[in-house]
Formats: structure tokens, sequence, C-alpha cells
């Protein structure tokens, strides 16, 4: 998701520093940049210099202190509140006030991380989608605290890239999330009942209800291990029981069956 927020804010004429725990990292992430552009380009949707203007606007730099003298600083790690808010106390410690911070997490409290810094007012969520190239939309996330004006900043801010909002309050799952872990989870229930086919369940959920994709796929592009990783907090948040994890979704993940990621989710995935 990093590597795909910081092409779509270089494409839109931003000035971007990509950090990552290490240079390896941040070396992969521009490979990935480089090689998404070129596609572009052989296609002729991208003209060469322009692909060359974009990955100039795009600078390695490891480690926190690359957002020192950020406007906005988009966080896009591991989905574990305890990591995040250790990180963001880190960049709230070396960026100076105006820095507005945003979470692209899917599901965990922006409330809570917002007020693990001194800037709850400038913390929001900004909630990008796989892949954040080519997905219109930016769900933006207002914690308990986030100013009026913050707000403002990071819509027009999404808008500026070319993408649509949708808003949403800090609540478990928000909107996106929260639909389609069930979405998800009931693709999973139906494969344990041996109501159908994976490959049948999909399709169905295709042609039958005009999706791009079925659950399962779905499920299988973010990652098993994060879906499951929302159905619980949906419902240890909301203590209902539509949003208990099937059993099924469980043993895949117990598995390492994580989906596209690992090669082997619902769906086999042969390496590129």
């Amino acid at each position: 998701m990093g590597q795909g927020i910081a092409q779509v804010c270089a494409q839109a004429g931003c000035e971007v520093h990509l950090s990552d725990v290490s240079p390896e990292f941040v070396d992969k992430g521009m490979k990935a940049i480089e090689a998404a552009l070129a596609k572009q380009v052989a296609k002729g949707k991208m003209k060469e210099e322009d692909a060359k203007t974009i990955l100039s606007r795009i600078h390695r730099a490891p480690g926190s202190a690359a957002a020192s003298g950020a406007d906005i600083a988009i966080e896009a790690i591991i989905e574990d509140i305890a990591v995040k808010k250790s990180f963001f106390k880190e960049l709230d410690r070396i960026c100076p006030p105006r820095t507005v911070f945003g979470s692209n997490t899917s599901s965990l409290s922006i409330t809570e991380m917002g007020a693990s810094t001194s800037r709850a007012d400038k913390f929001i969520g900004i909630h990008f989608f796989n892949p954040a190239p080519v997905m219109k939309l930016v769900e933006i996330i207002r914690g308990l605290q986030t100013s009026d004006e913050t707000t403002r900043t990071v819509e027009e801010f999404a808008r500026s890239l070319g993408k649509e909002t949708s808003t949403s309050r800090d609540f478990p799952g928000f909107v996106t999330s929260r639909m389609v872990a069930v979405v998800v989870n009931e693709g999973f229930r139906m494969m344990m009942q041996g109501l159908s086919s994976p490959e049948d369940i999909d399709k169905g959920i295709r042609l039958g209800l005009n999706h791009p994709m079925g659950p399962l796929e779905l499920g299988d592009l973010i990652g098993l291990d994060v879906c499951l990783a929302i159905l619980k907090r949906l419902h240890d948040g909301m203590g209902d029981q539509r949003y208990a994890p099937s059993p099924l979704l469980v043993k895949y993940v117990e598995a390492g069956r994580l989906g596209r990621k690992t090669g082997q989710g619902v769906f086999e995935y042969p390496p590129k």
C-alpha cells in the first residue's frame, strides 16, 4: 500500500519521501513503482518522460526522519495498534506542528492513535484501497478530536490526487472494511457448508451481482490474515455474532494460506 500511495501522490505532482524500516524495503517499493510506470508506458498510456518525472519526485528515505518536513505524513504499516502508536509518537517528536498525521488503517481506532500524540486534532484516517493507483476512493475517518480544518485539508488533498472521498465516523471497521469483512466471511461460510465450489461462489457474485470480483478472490487480494483481524476487531468491538470469523477462514490463516502475498489462499497464484 505504501508504494501505491507514494506513486499516486507523485503522479499528482507531490514531492514524496518513501520510507520503510530498511533500505531494502524502500528499494523493493521503488522497483515496484518503476515496473508499474513502465507498464503504463508500454501500453501507450503514459509518455516515458512523464514516468521519469514522476519517479524523480519520489525520494528514498529509510527511517522516520523522512517525515520531518512533511505537510502530511501517511502511515501504511502493519495493522497492529501498538506498533502504529509507537510510530506516531516518534513522528510527533520530529515533525513540525503543521504536519497532519494520516493512518491508512482499515479498521483500527483513529481516536486511540491520535490520543497517543500531542496533535489529536491533526490526526485522521486516510484509507486508500488496493491497488491505490487504480482505485478511485479514499475513505476519510474522523477521530473524536479530529478538527474540521484537518478534515477539509485532507479531503482537498485526496481530491487533488484525482480521488473521490467518502467520510466515516471512527467506529470498528468504518464503512468499507466492515462491509468487506462480512462479505469475505460469508464466502468462507458457504465454502465450509459445501454450498458451492469457491469458483462458483465467486462467479455468482461477479456475474449475478455485478461485483468486479467475488468474495474469495477479494479476500485473497486483501490478505486473509487482514480479513481475519478485521473480523476479530468487529466481533470484539460490537459483540455481534454476525462478525464471528468463520472457522474455515481461521484454518486458512493458521495454515499460512494468506492469499496473493503468499502465493496461496483460496486460490493458487503462481510466481510472476
